[in-house]
């Protein structure tokens, strides 16, 4: 097949809109799958009461007998000034408690004392009773998938073999002589790559297992159900928005991360000097920080941090490199909404999205009082990134604590507890040091933030392109986080105004239908955002070795999804540097009038712009409603959906073709959510010099509306060339 002729897709069903593209037509753009996984333990004040020895028995049916061997050892115990005091539950006792378990493992204050008053034991008794239990079923779950985990690793190595033997015997039907490696499919040629790469990460959670669980994952009895084997596609996190699954790590360490009796008083003792602390970084000024010399940025003094703050979480690991920042700004946006953002892991997940890839909470140590997150404790983690395959992700494991201060003054702190648990960060690269936000109540409705960042990291990962970025702070600071946030804020304002002018042309006024296009753009930002990045949720291949400009590509196969269409996906995305400021970018891509320069799917198409949504101060932050006139008579009534935003920290513009029925129903109120898109679209940052920008590119074609089908290397080319030719015609046209 020509490098350059793309592969029609089959059988494509005709709610997905195409680009045309020669003679031929190809679907365009990009999806991440949305997985909504609600994994917050809401953990009642009963599961928080300390287990004692002498106020509850062992739940093994065993108990019930009594053994005349355990009286002797009483009898000759060496430590005599050491209280004895056992309770032997009778066989009755306990085979009563055990069926009612069956039926309700969690009884209320009124069914525990009725069990009691049947049973001959105190309430008290009961409680720990059903709450030992409680513990002793959760410790065979995390056993079971343990072993579950186990048995795929032991498949995924058995099909790697089945693999190597069938390519060593592998013959060219044509010659008879030996397949060379590169004609194999694209599927296998990545499956032996997912294999390794999965051996190696099972190794590793082997590893945590032991550490937490007390014994080798080798050492579990085995059950006879494994797990289904992993797809080949792409999973993006739990989050809001930012849906998809953790593979390999995240279902073990949902198991192990539930925090111990004996942590929670460590763990609320470190909460509340990391309170203590943040609040004095957040109001302290000279000599902790000190003011770059145009006054635009603080730089935190570290020897003075080290004399003010001498206990902290432990000294800077080797290697490790400090990126500390603070910044404030005002957010329209209530005091106690913003609290409610920050505490809801899948609302921050979502507002944050472009810098939250993946997260979740382990435990809920506390809900908080008087009805509010005052005094809310959560045993979180979280992978933070920078849109490109260029920059590792950061992955944390923290405790989120919430306090009110005063009258309309809240504060909201996150710190590392690696020192109590290790780490369960791929490789513990980075370590939060007391970092949060202190929200104060201002006038009409808005809240004044100030934010510090403090974390530790091991940064020789990251690409040389990004180094002075990330370097900087501003690729993981406070001034990206408040950006960010600012720009949501007003995001959230604008999707519930009603005062919406109705003199210009295009703007939706339809309250019903602005909400609904809103949130179909959304979730279009979000599956963008969580797809182009290096998160440890999936794997990226590189095509070429030509350095910066790689084009890195993955698949996916859509099955049963209705936000999106169904078949084999294809991603693609590269960065690469600029010599133009990011406004300039930013600017040329958002136009209509300039989008025939680098649109090669629109094939030379005139785009109008037929409605819009204003949804923030800025001009350019706006989604719009485009329509691509088409010489082709098949494209003319083809819709795209863009959105465009920019903050101070950095802009996106992405865009997916939409079905017009489908749209209409979403401009009369309709549900968004069954509305299939591929978002494609771009990324732009400074470079963190101020001499040019950062660009990455990346689309989602369909190749082939069948899940089961095979993707071809030719198709993988076609691609190839489609992005590298995008990214050559946006060079020319900026550098003119």
């Amino acid at each position: 097949m020509p490098a350059g002729a793309m592969i029609p897709p089959r059988n494509t069903p005709s709610m997905i809109p195409t680009y045309a593209f020669g003679s031929l037509t190809q679907p365009n753009l990009m999806d991440t799958q949305l997985h909504h996984l609600d994994i917050t333990h809401n953990t009642s004040e009963a599961d928080l009461v300390p287990l004692r020895d002498d106020d509850f028995d062992s739940t093994n049916t065993k108990s019930g007998s009594d053994n005349p061997d355990d009286d002797q050892d009483q009898d000759q115990d060496p430590r005599p000034n050491k209280k004895k005091c056992y309770h032997r539950h009778t066989q009755h006792q306990i085979q009563e408690m055990e069926a009612f378990f069956k039926e309700c493992p969690h009884p209320d204050d009124k069914q525990r004392k009725e069990l009691s008053r049947e049973l001959g034991l105190e309430p008290l008794q009961v409680k720990f009773w059903f709450q030992n239990k409680r513990t002793q079923m959760k410790t065979q779950h995390e056993r079971h998938e343990n072993t579950q985990l186990r048995n795929e690793n032991e498949k995924l190595r058995a099909d790697n073999m089945r693999y190597r033997e069938a390519l060593s015997n592998a013959s060219c039907p044509n010659c008879g002589g030996p397949t060379a490696i590169g004609e194999m499919s694209f599927d296998e040629h990545h499956l032996r790559l997912e294999n390794a790469r999965l051996r190696e990460e099972i190794d590793r959670i082997s590893a945590i297992a032991a550490k937490y669980v007390g014994k080798p994952v080798v050492n579990y009895p085995l059950i006879s159900s494994p797990l289904p084997p992993r797809p080949l596609e792409l999973g993006v996190g739990n989050l809001a928005g930012i849906g998809g699954e953790m593979y390999g790590a995240g279902d073990l360490l949902r198991s192990v991360g539930a925090t111990s009796e004996a942590d929670k008083p460590i763990i609320i003792e470190l909460a509340v000097a990391a309170m203590e602390e943040f609040i004095r970084m957040a109001q302290m000024g000279e000599p902790l920080w000190i003011s770059n010399l145009d006054g635009t940025n603080c730089v935190l003094n570290e020897e003075e941090y080290i004399r003010i703050f001498p206990r902290g979480i432990g000294p800077k690991p080797s290697g490790f490199k400090c990126e500390a920042s603070r910044e404030t700004c005002v957010v329209i946006m209530n005091h106690i909404n913003l609290v409610e953002y920050l505490m809801d892991v899948n609302q921050w997940s979502t507002v944050f999205s472009g810098i939250v890839s993946k997260a979740m909470t382990y435990e809920v140590l506390s809900t908080g009082v008087a009805g509010n997150y005052n005094g809310a404790l959560q045993v979180m983690t979280a992978e933070f990134q920078v849109p490109s395959p260029l920059v590792p992700t950061r992955e944390s494991y923290y405790v989120r604590y919430c306090k009110e201060e005063g009258e309309g003054r809240w504060a909201v702190v996150d710190v590392s507890l690696d020192n109590i648990r290790g780490s369960p960060s791929e490789g513990g690269r980075c370590r939060r040091r007391p970092s949060g936000c202190l929200i104060e109540e201002m006038a009409n409705g808005y809240s004044k933030v100030t934010w510090v960042e403090h974390v530790e990291v091991d940064d020789r990962g990251v690409h040389s392109l990004y180094k002075q970025l990330v370097s900087s702070g501003k690729a993981f600071g406070a001034k990206r986080w408040l950006g960010t946030l600012d720009r949501q804020c007003e995001r959230v304002a604008s999707a519930l105004a009603t005062n919406i002018p109705t003199s210009e042309v295009g703007v939706i006024t339809n309250v019903q239908g602005r909400k609904s296009m809103l949130k179909l753009a959304q979730r279009m930002v979000i599956s963008f955002c969580a797809g182009v990045s290096a998160s440890t949720a999936h794997t990226w291949t590189t095509l070429s070795g030509t350095g910066a400009d790689d084009v890195r590509v993955m698949t996916r196969k859509s099955v049963d999804d209705p936000g999106r269409p169904p078949g084999i996906v294809l991603s693609a995305a590269t960065s690469f540097w600029l010599p133009v400021t990011p406004t300039q970018v930013f600017h040329f891509l958002r136009d209509d009038n300039s989008r025939n320069e680098w649109d090669i799917l629109s094939n030379g198409g005139i785009v109008q712009e037929m409605a819009h949504i204003a949804n923030g101060r800025d001009t350019g932050n706006c989604v719009s409603l485009l329509r691509v006139n088409s010489a082709n008579s098949s494209q003319s009534n083809m819709l795209i959906l863009q959105e465009s935003c920019t903050d101070s920290t950095g802009s996106y513009v992405i865009y997916a073709p939409v079905d017009i029925v489908a749209m209409n129903v979403v401009l009369n109120g309709g549900d968004p959510d069954y509305v299939a898109l591929l978002p494609s679209g771009f990324a732009i940052l400074p470079d963190g010099n101020g001499s040019g920008s950062l660009l990455t590119v990346a689309f989602q074609i369909l190749v082939d509306s069948l899940p089961t089908a095979k993707l071809s290397l030719g198709s993988v080319a076609t691609v190839n060339n489609l992005i590298a030719c995008t990214v050559e015609r946006i060079k020319a046209a900026l550098s003119a």
